[in-house]
């Protein structure tokens, strides 16, 4: 009898062994899944050089975090921009309340009034520099692009609509554009 129970004994510690072993593979499996997920969460960073252009990031398809300038942007300059027709022109296509003063708003895009509590920085960057990149059906040009554009005159060719510190300019007035609710 004690050859019996030795046996039966080493039946369990074997089937006990696997169950651990199969446990830790099974944690182990657990825990390069929860690496790989965290490894798909990091940011996806497109790095963009056009000729002519300050290099810039897009972050995961929807935002360019870092400003194109090392000078920040001036909200007077800003809003200045926005109502030039030879420069941004933004109220040939949006409304904007706080700009009430200027006639013809447009109804094309997206109402402005409230872009500050909708979209960030990064995000308002991004619409400006190259809207496709988001919507590629967009009508909205591409203010800070040199290459992939279509029907350029010639006098505009290699350049862009807006320089850098336009742009940051424009972003300083849109981030005062909230509206009380």
């Amino acid at each position: 009898m004690g050859r019996k129970s030795s046996a039966n004994d080493n039946d369990a510690r074997e089937k006990m062994a696997r169950k651990t072993i199969a446990r830790g593979m099974a944690l182990l499996a657990g825990g390069a899944a929860l690496a790989l997920l965290a490894q798909g969460a990091a940011a996806e960073v497109k790095k963009v050089h056009e000729k002519g252009l300050k290099p810039y990031e897009i972050v995961d398809g929807v935002s360019i975090p870092k400003p194109l300038t090392d000078r920040p942007g001036d909200p007077a300059r800003g809003a200045r921009l926005m109502v030039t027709r030879k420069k941004g022109n933004c109220l040939a296509c949006h409304k904007v309340q706080q700009l009430g003063d200027y006639p013809f708003h447009g109804n094309i895009g997206p109402e402005l009034s409230d872009v500050a509590s909708n979209l960030t920085e990064g995000e308002m960057r991004l619409r400006l520099v190259n809207p496709k990149v988001i919507n590629p059906d967009t009508i909205m040009p591409a203010f800070y692009r040199t290459e992939g554009l279509h029907r350029v005159m010639k006098k505009f060719q290699g350049k862009p609509v807006l320089t850098e510190q336009e742009i940051e300019d424009i972003i300083a007035y849109l981030k005062t554009l909230k509206v009380s609710k």
